[in-house]
């Protein structure tokens, strides 16, 4: 009867542990939490970053330009007509409208309809995940001209 009770045990434990190691991480919260949802959402999760900044001369990320538009810094191995090769500026949220963002990051289309470019990741993301990578996009200051 212990033998069972502590397999028991151990499998309940175990099952916890793979239920717990299943969980979506959770953003950092500070300040103002849809921000920083938002920062974790394009930094950490999107990865916005590396096609929408520009690179130094090292080839790595400019943070001083940090979502600016850039070209894009890698070609498709095939001829691909539709390929994007520049990346559009995301600070400041760039020139998108809120209804044109929503667009992009929930249903994968461009503001006229179309589906996103190549090489642009197609997202599905919930409404308030929209929101919140809005939030930081607009948070982020764009360059002065």
């Amino acid at each position: 009867m212990k033998k069972t009770l502590v397999a028991v045990m151990v499998l309940m434990a175990g099952m916890c542990w793979v239920a717990a190691s299943a969980q979506k991480p959770v953003a950092p919260t500070g300040g103002n939490g849809q921000v920083e949802r938002g920062r974790y959402l394009v930094e950490d999760v999107a990865m916005c970053g590396e096609c929408h900044s520009p690179r130094d001369d090292q080839g790595q990320l400019d943070h001083s330009r940090w979502l600016q538009g850039a070209p894009v810094w890698f070609t498709p191995n095939q001829a691909y007509s539709d390929w994007a090769f520049r990346a559009p500026p995301l600070a400041g949220q760039g020139s998108f409208t809120d209804a044109d963002m929503i667009m992009v990051l929930e249903k994968g289309l461009q503001p006229t309809g179309r589906a996103i470019r190549p090489p642009m990741h197609v997202y599905h993301m919930s409404h308030e995940d929209a929101e919140a990578i809005m939030a930081y996009l607009k948070s982020v200051p764009p360059m002065r001209q």
